[in-house]
């Protein structure tokens, strides 16, 4: 969907130009306006080509009609027909310069708000309980952030929730492992992956350690005061160690964020209850299933969800339906996005399709799983540590920062804490942007070289790109006069003004397909758009103070876009490099 001044104005009178010619009503963004730069096009119209067949006509002689009465000589030069019927439109110099100019007074760049906010409530990062996140932890906490940031900054109400495992019958061995150990409320587990190691070990070769485990699990679900305080005081633990990690990456979630496994587990009785009495529940081999439409196994069998076992216990399946009814039901949200790995992706769509069926979700409640690919080591293979273990997400960021280091310049004046902070700000924001800037659908490598790169398409060039704009600045001097004029004379600077109005359509583009590298894209397109213009368009040396008032308003629309961009990213833009 089309959003911003350019693209909606010219799909406006598009769309004003149908009705005149051919009496067809089309909105602003069916009139499908998309950028182009082939055969010196600034926007592209291609809605001849998808209406010729409605409207029993040749695509040519659409685009020829549209042409004809199309009104729009104060803002594009005359418009060409290309190809099978593309509409090509270049800008006026004159009317470009006054579009970019609006944004020096437009807080958000020309990124309007929605006209109907919706309720969204955003699954993602998921850890486990009594153990540390891991490199695979690493994109749904990435991604979930993003979209929370930028569904947020489109005026939406975002709600985000950690569903947390932290239930179930791995708890006992824990509870009694900590109970051994002695462990008090202020006592800190320095490695929760040992205390869990440690405890399935004792579970695994020691039967009445095991006896007593399963009692323990018993206690826990039937509400006991003390187990439950265990079990709370690891939960807080594990909350530390995973606030370490939201607080270094700049991510929003807190405790009061986690919905965890046992959140719902006061809803399961009733949730299939419900389910039973719409008739959707059978019995299978002593276990209570549902059984989505559509869905079969290779022999064509019908595929079930578990939602009671034949032993009474719960499955996944059923917290999964527990979970759909209370954000639609009790927290009244319109949308509901789980930002979990595409290994899932059947699961989901035979929960969505149950939901559908129950009446949780319909035509105004949707669900959607957005999955992701996994992160490749050099050789192809999910990464891992030399030894062939789990990479501890803590590590992981831990190297990004110190090798950050490396990417700084010999001649930057900043030092000590400053220089500590922007270590931070840029390996964290190589290790986001590496992972937002691929198809979140795919697989990705993972290289330090490649993402901590000073050229290409990394975070790194875009920070440079931000920060060379500010010392340019800076060496100037001055700040150009707020009504001073934009004067686009050079193509550099025309090429830099016609991207920076493009920036509601990338961020419109990122949430209507959930697509945070159309956003990554975008933003690199920009500061390689700026380098251009760096290279032809001198500023502290501008042959007019004119002319230095323009382009220094073209640098301040440029450091806003960028930074604006990132920080819908989740990473930081320095001022100093």
């Amino acid at each position: 969907m089309l959003r911003g001044d350019v693209g909606l104005e010219l799909g406006q009178r598009v769309a004003r130009a149908l009705r005149a010619a051919l009496d067809v009503d089309i909105t602003a963004e069916e009139a499908l306006i998309r950028p182009s730069n082939r055969d010196g096009a600034d926007y592209q119209c291609n809605v001849a080509m998808s209406l010729a067949k409605k409207v029993g006509r040749n695509p040519r002689e659409v685009a020829q009609l549209i042409v004809e009465h199309l009104d729009a000589a104060d803002a594009v030069e005359t418009p060409e027909i290309a190809g099978p019927g593309f509409i090509n439109l270049k800008l006026r110099r004159e009317w470009l310069q006054t579009q970019t100019a609006r944004l020096l007074t437009d807080e958000r760049l020309g990124v309007p708000t929605v006209a109907e906010p919706r309720r969204i409530a955003i699954d993602y990062s998921s850890p486990n309980v009594a153990k540390e996140m891991h490199v695979g932890h690493l994109r749904s906490t990435i991604i979930g952030d993003a979209f929370c940031r930028l569904l947020t900054f489109a005026g939406h109400e975002v709600i985000p929730h950690n569903h947390l495992g932290d239930w179930g019958t791995p708890f006992g061995m824990l509870i009694e492992h900590l109970t051994d150990e002695g462990h008090g409320a202020d006592h800190e587990i320095s490695d929760l992956n040992a205390f869990y190691q440690q405890a399935r070990q004792k579970f695994d070769n020691d039967p009445t350690f095991a006896d007593r485990a399963r009692r323990r699990v018993v206690l826990l679900q039937g509400g006991d005061e003390q187990t439950l305080a265990l079990w709370n005081e690891l939960v807080a633990e594990s909350q530390r160690h995973f606030n370490q990690i939201y607080e270094l990456l700049g991510i929003g979630l807190s405790a009061d964020d986690n919905y965890g496994e046992s959140f719902y587990n006061p809803y399961l009785a009733d949730t299939i209850t419900e389910l039973q009495q719409k008739g959707l529940v059978e019995v299978s081999d002593g276990a209570l299933c549902v059984f989505p439409p559509g869905f079969t196994n290779r022999e064509g069998d019908r595929l079930p969800l578990i939602v009671r076992k034949s032993d009474g216990g719960y499955g996944y399946a059923t917290t999964d339906f527990a979970t759909v009814r209370y954000w639609v039901r009790e927290r009244k949200v319109d949308d509901l996005i789980y930002v979990v790995g595409t290994p899932q992706a059947q699961h989901f769509q035979m929960i969505f399709a149950i939901a559908k069926q129950a009446g949780w979700l319909d035509d105004a409640h949707t669900a959607v799983h957005t999955g992701f690919g996994t992160i490749l080591g050099s050789d192809g293979k999910t990464i891992r540590t030399r030894a062939g273990g789990t990479i501890k997400l803590i590590e992981l960021l831990t190297e990004a920062i110190e090798n950050s280091y490396k990417v700084m310049p010999e001649t930057s004046e900043v030092e000590g804490a400053e220089k500590d902070a922007l270590a931070r700000t840029i390996g964290l924001g190589a290790v986001k942007y590496a992972d937002l800037s691929n198809d979140r659908e795919k697989d990705y490598v993972f290289t330090w070289e490649k993402m901590l790169a000073t050229t290409g398409d990394t975070s790194v060039y875009i920070q440079y790109a931000n920060a060379r704009i500010l010392s340019i600045g800076r060496k100037v001097g001055r700040e150009p006069p707020a009504d001073a004029p934009l004067v686009l004379v050079e193509q550099a600077e025309r090429d830099l003004a016609l991207k920076l109005l493009q920036l509601p359509t990338a961020i419109q583009a990122a949430i209507d397909e959930l697509a945070p590298h159309k956003l990554t894209t975008y933003l690199f397109e920009t500061a390689t758009a700026f380098s251009t213009f760096y290279n032809h368009c001198p500023v502290a040396t501008a042959e007019t103070q004119e002319l230095q008032d323009s382009r220094l308003h073209l640098l301040t629309l440029t450091s806003r876009v960028l930074t604006l961009g990132l920080s819908l990213l989740g990473i930081g833009a320095p001022e100093r490099l």
